[in-house]
Parts: structure tokens; C-alpha cells; sequence
């Protein structure tokens, strides 16, 4: 496993980061020619320059481009990056990233995801930060990412919306349940981008890890700050617990509550309501109470730092008068999920890589690498089972085998972590296909403000 810890002292911003992972050794020609694979951004330049802030030096960032003037919707960025040449990780790392970015828009303006426009997020540069970051992040063999505290400055800022104050609406938004950090310094620390890749890409939150440095980077951001460096730290190295079994361990907060007066419509809205916030998990039990009554246990599987949320949310919507806490260690695998293509349409896969102690039959390792298991995303595989009349199992299977071709050893990984395919046990045989066929053709605010971009 390789770590990068994101010491956000001076906050996070786009090219900040892609300048620090640059700096710690990602390969800038890859990246330039990746994003330049993208539909329009074939005269676009990545300037890398050393700079110094407060006597350190860093590495600073200046996306050049043709100017442009498109406000572009998440349906165009998407479409670009589906042009792309980017495998299957990188694709699904920035269309993560553009889809929260879009979430947060939409729920600031009042609108949807479809409807919003991108404003300085939907330019060029930014979208060369996102999906640069999320090359750099791939040639550099990163498979998990740790993040301090991150602060977002204070004062005021002009967006494209009018004097707001800091942090503004969209990246107040993206930073629910992210540990922030208080500042006097007024200029915004941390912008939507910054706050977006922290939301999505970030792992886990607080200090530095027990780990083995290998490389360190230094994104510099455009502005000097008067009371210290303006500077994106990146550590990369190993884990000091890391094994080859392809697992790591942290700590989960579970909260429960017996609940049995409370009506199924209040239940499933204060469960919807929990789900809002993104936690691991919302399950219920069946239970009998005192006085033979029978009663529901809801249980939450979340963060520590989504604690709080979800028990203002429980008080608030079920009525509870007390809540259970307890707090557990969990070992989990290394996973990450992919978008493959299918005949029927894209849809999203968990690729989860197994321990590589010895395992029944032929499950296990080698030495081309780490064996894995993949796992459809049931949703996607529904909506296309919907859409084209195929049984969901014929869906299942197709997923599954793109999953295969698209995700074997040497595509979507590196060296040090190319998979050998072991899938989960097939589902049950499929009915016959339907006689008739069925034919689809499926022919805010980015930049710092305090960057100066």
C-alpha cells in the first residue's frame, strides 16, 4: 500500500495539489498528455516553476490555455472525460470529484445537478487540476490518502455570485463532515476544488500517520500570505503497519437506538435523512421490548467526526431520548470502484484486493501481483437491466465481464498493485434472452482567490 498525507496547514487548492504530487515525482508529460486527451484541450500547457513562500521553495502551477468563455454543465465535462483516454481509475477518480462538485452547486442554488452550470470550476484550468490530480494520483501507485484538519480562511470574497463570505456557500457544502481547522488569516485557504478532492478522494482525517516518507512535494499557491508559507505539503511512503495482505484498520462509530413509537413513514424519512450524510452504514433490527412490546433497533456505522451529525439527526427525527455510542476497530480490504463500459452503457464496479495469505482452490497470489474480487454496483446494473428489458442477472454477467477485460493486470494499475481477477461466486444461471432484440447505440469556484487565478 502506498500513503500520501496531505498536510493542509495553509489549506488546499487545485493546482496546489498537483503541483505538490508533480513535485514529489508524478510524471508532468504523462499528466499533460492525458488531460490533452480530452475533447478542446489539445493547446492546453502545464507551466511547472520553482517558486519560494517565506523562504521555502515549492512548486507553482500555471495552467495556459486559448481564453474561453463556456460555462460548461456536468453533462459536458463528463462526456469530455468519457472521450478521453483516461483508464478506467483516473476516469472514475475526476468524474467523482465533478459529480460532488456538482451535488454541493445544486443544493446551494436550489436546482439540480443536470441544470447547473459550472462557472471558474468549468474552465479550463480546473478541470485540468481535477483530472490531473487524478492522473498524478495513479502514475504515483497512491491507494490511500490521509489529510490533516484543513482551515478555510475568514473574511469575505468575491465570486460569480456576489460578495460571500468565506468560506463560500458551495465549499462550506463540500466540507460537511470534513475536519476543518480555525484561522485569523483572511483569504480563502481552501477553495470548492480543494474542498471537493477532500470530500471524495480523502480516506481519513488527522495527523500525520505512522508511515515511512519516501518523497515530499510542495505546491505553492499564487498568493503570498503574510503570516506564513502558502504551501501544499504531500508526504508519500509506506505505512509502517503495511503488510501484503491488503488491508488496512481504523476505528468506526456505532450508535443505536430502540425505538417503538415511531411510525414506518417517520422511520424511513429519518432514515432517509441520515443516509444525507453519508455514513458507512443505516441498518435496523427487529426487537421486543419491555412489556412485550415489539419495537425497531436503528443502527449507524459512521465516522467519528459524522458522530455528532447523525445523533442531532436521530434526536431530531425519530423522537429518541438516548443513544447508544461505542466505538470499535475494523480491519477493511483495499478497495476502490471503477466505472466499466458495457454494451449497454457504463456502469460502476468495487474492486476489492484480497489478503494474499493462502486461500481454497486457486484463490491467492502470484507473482504478477494481488488477487481481487469484483462486485457490480447494484444500482447501475438495475438501471440498465430497466432500460434494455435484459434480465438483471444478463446485466450482472455483462457488468462482470467487462469488469474483467476492462480492469485485468497492467490497465488500471500499477506495478506494485496489478490485481489478478479471482470474481465472487456467479449468480445463478440466467433465463433465455428475450426473443426481440435490443439495440442501443450509445453512438464557484475553482481557483483560489487567493491564487490569483
Amino acid at each position: 500500500m502506498t500513503l500520501a498525507y496531505l498536510d493542509t496547514h495553509s489549506g488546499i487548492a487545485g493546482d496546489m495539489l498537483l503541483a505538490a504530487l508533480v513535485d514529489a515525482g508524478a510524471d508532468r508529460h504523462v499528466i499533460l498528455q492525458q488531460i490533452r486527451s480530452l475533447g478542446g484541450l489539445e493547446q492546453l500547457e502545464l507551466d511547472f516553476s520553482e517558486t519560494q513562500r517565506h523562504c521555502f521553495r515549492a512548486l507553482r502551477l500555471d495552467v495556459q490555455h486559448p481564453p474561453e468563455h463556456a460555462h460548461r454543465h456536468l453533462s459536458d465535462i463528463e462526456a469530455m472525460i468519457d472521450g478521453s483516454r483516461l483508464d478506467p481509475r483516473e476516469r472514475d477518480m475526476a468524474i467523482r470529484v465533478f459529480r460532488r462538485l456538482g451535488a454541493a452547486e445544486a443544493k446551494v442554488h436550489g436546482t439540480t445537478m443536470e441544470q447547473v452550470h459550472f462557472h471558474e470550476v468549468g474552465a479550463v484550468d480546473s478541470i485540468a487540476d481535477i483530472v490531473g490530480i487524478a492522473v498524478a494520483i495513479c502514475n504515483l501507485g497512491i491507494t490511500r490518502i490521509v489529510a490533516s484538519p484543513t482551515p478555510t480562511g475568514c473574511g469575505t470574497i468575491h465570486i460569480a455570485h456576489g460578495l460571500v463570505s468565506v468560506p463560500a456557500p458551495a465549499t462550506a457544502e463540500l466540507l460537511r463532515g470534513v475536519p476543518l481547522r480555525s484561522t485569523t488569516i483572511e483569504a480563502e485557504l481552501t477553495t470548492p476544488t480543494g474542498a471537493a478532492i477532500l470530500a471524495t478522494l480523502v480516506d481519513s482525517f488527522g495527523t500525520l500517520p505512522d508511515m515511512q516518507i519516501h518523497k515530499i512535494g510542495y505546491g505553492a499557491g499564487h498568493k503570498e500570505l503574510a503570516e506564513q508559507a502558502n504551501v501544499l505539503r504531500v508526504l508519500i511512503g509506506k505505512p509502517l503497519n503495511s503488510s501484503s495482505d491488503n488491508s488496512s484498520s481504523d476505528d468506526v462509530v456505532v450508535l443505536e437506538t430502540n425505538l417503538d413509537d415511531i411510525s414506518g413513514q417517520q422511520l424511513g424519512f429519518a432514515i432517509e435523512q441520515l443516509w444525507r450524510q453519508q455514513p458507512l452504514d443505516v441498518f435496523t433490527t427487529a426487537i421486543g421490548m419491555k412489556k412485550n412490546r415489539p419495537a425497531t433497533m436503528l443502527s449507524i456505522i459512521c465516522l467519528p467526526q459524522q458522530r455528532a451529525g447523525m445523533e442531532d439527526t436521530l434526536f431530531r427525527h425519530t423522537g429518541s431520548l438516548g443513544i447508544r455510542r461505542t466505538t470499535m476497530a475494523r480491519r477493511k480490504l483495499r478497495r476502490e470502484s471503477f466505472s466499466v463500459a458495457t454494451p449497454l452503457g457504463p456502469a460502476r464496479v468495487k474492486v476489492a484486493w484480497l489478503p494474499s495469505s493462502p486461500l481454497a482452490g486457486d484463490v491467492g497470489t502470484n507473482s504478477e501481483g494481488d488477487a481481487c474480487q469484483f462486485s457490480p454496483e447494484y444500482e447501475d446494473c438495475r438501471q440498465l437491466a430497466v432500460q434494455s428489458g435484459h434480465p438483471l442477472d444478463t446485466v450482472f454477467q455483462m457488468v462482470l465481464d467487462a469488469a474483467r477485460q476492462q480492469l485485468s493486470p497492467g490497465q488500471a494499475h500499477t506495478k506494485e498493485h496489478r490485481p489478478r481477477p479471482i470474481d465472487r461466486p456467479p449468480p445463478p444461471p440466467p433465463p433465455p434472452p428475450p426473443r426481440h432484440d435490443h439495440h442501443h447505440d450509445h453512438h464557484h469556484d475553482h481557483h483560489d482567490h487567493h491564487h490569483d487565478h
